[in-house]
């Protein structure tokens, strides 16, 4: 019998929670903001709802108090405020500002036959220069922008094949992220890593050293190959991250060859970010050129170097246990890199002091 009377009870408790919870008015503007997120509306357009929410709740439609708050004029919110329609919150993005009506080519077709006739003619030739003759021969200008329109349409190069690669190299490099756009370093061995390549030219022959410094701790290593390819850089890292024991995060380097193809493949299978430097722009990249000018300064130039890879190597080992053990940095307040990695617990004291890699 109690537990009857018990289950009454709470079914009366839950018919009475569930009608007071119907007989609540309807929260819309919630509904406008869960709506917004599900829309994927831009910052200014969640903005602006904001305005709307905050002129019926708290200034109680009053408009003078809303524009004060949001410190905006009065036309811009009665702008909005005309736009906007709570079926559709789409109203509150921005429009479009493309013109509906774009300039058109006022070219004739005999005028650009003419200058495709004549481009084939001196297929050398600069648009300027086309431009130039064009207009003594035919008595009407034609502009060197019109020059370069009718070269790209037609593709009016002398070398074609030659001219795609290079369109496709161009674009190809529009796609890379540059070190500008890391924004925040963090203080960690391993986040942001600096790679670069000096070439050396001795009787005739080449060879090319690969280094690498840390941002942080200014912990460097370099390593001499017989090529610049894509392989010798996949291997450099490969040792790198191997001493790192895979903590790598990003990586910087220039635009050089040997840091496409197998070592592009090597990041993406690392997980590794890759940050390019600007073109032409050495100063992107001002930790590893100054361990480069180390290296050669004092001790590439004290008659240490020999056309001899494995030799080299063998010797450089020497340079690298005492520029990261031994060497004091003006950077790191006059403490070795390992000194500054072990006070700051960016590796342990018992790392050990062998580059043999």
């Amino acid at each position: 019998m109690n537990q009857l009377m018990y289950l009454k009870s709470m079914v009366y408790e839950y018919y009475w929670a569930a009608k007071k919870k119907l007989s609540e008015p309807f929260n819309k503007f919630e509904l406008w903001r869960k709506t917004a997120l599900t829309l994927k509306l831009s910052k200014k357009a969640c903005q602006r709802l904001e305005w709307f929410i905050f002129y019926y709740i708290k200034a109680e439609k009053n408009v003078k108090l809303t524009c004060r708050h949001f410190t905006i004029p009065r036309s811009q919110f009665y702008y909005w405020f005309n736009r906007f329609d709570e079926k559709n919150l789409n109203t509150l993005e921005n429009k479009s500002t493309a013109p509906l009506n774009v300039r058109q080519r006022k070219i004739s077709s005999i005028v650009e036959q003419k200058a495709i006739n004549l481009r084939k003619e001196h297929m050398h030739w600069g648009k300027i220069k086309l431009a130039k003759v064009y207009e003594r021969e035919n008595k009407k200008k034609l502009s060197s922008w019109q020059f370069q329109r009718i070269i790209q349409i037609y593709k009016l190069y002398p070398k074609p094949l030659k001219n795609s690669r290079i369109q496709a190299k161009r674009q190809k490099a529009l796609k890379k992220k540059r070190i500008t756009e890391l924004k925040r370093k963090l203080p960690k061995l391993g986040y942001l890593l600096h790679f670069d390549t000096i070439e050396i030219y001795w009787n005739g022959l080449k060879r090319y050293i690969i280094t690498v410094i840390d941002d942080y701790t200014k912990i460097a290593f370099a390593r001499m190959y017989t090529t610049k390819s894509s392989s010798s850089a996949q291997d450099f890292l490969l040792r790198v991250n191997y001493l790192l024991e895979n903590n790598i995060t990003n990586t910087h380097q220039d635009n050089g060859s040997e840091f496409q193809k197998y070592f592009k493949e090597l990041c993406q299978k690392l997980n590794i970010t890759q940050y390019h430097s600007r073109p032409r722009t050495p100063k992107d990249n001002p930790s590893c050129e100054r361990f480069n000018q180390t290296l050669q300064y004092e001790w590439l130039r004290d008659g240490n170097f020999t056309p001899d890879v494995n030799l080299f190597n063998s010797n450089l080992k020497d340079f690298i246990i005492e520029y990261n053990f031994k060497r004091p940095h003006q950077t790191l307040n006059y403490l070795t890199p390992m000194e500054f990695a072990v006070k700051y617990k960016q590796v342990s004291e018992m790392y050990p002091s062998s580059t043999n890699y």
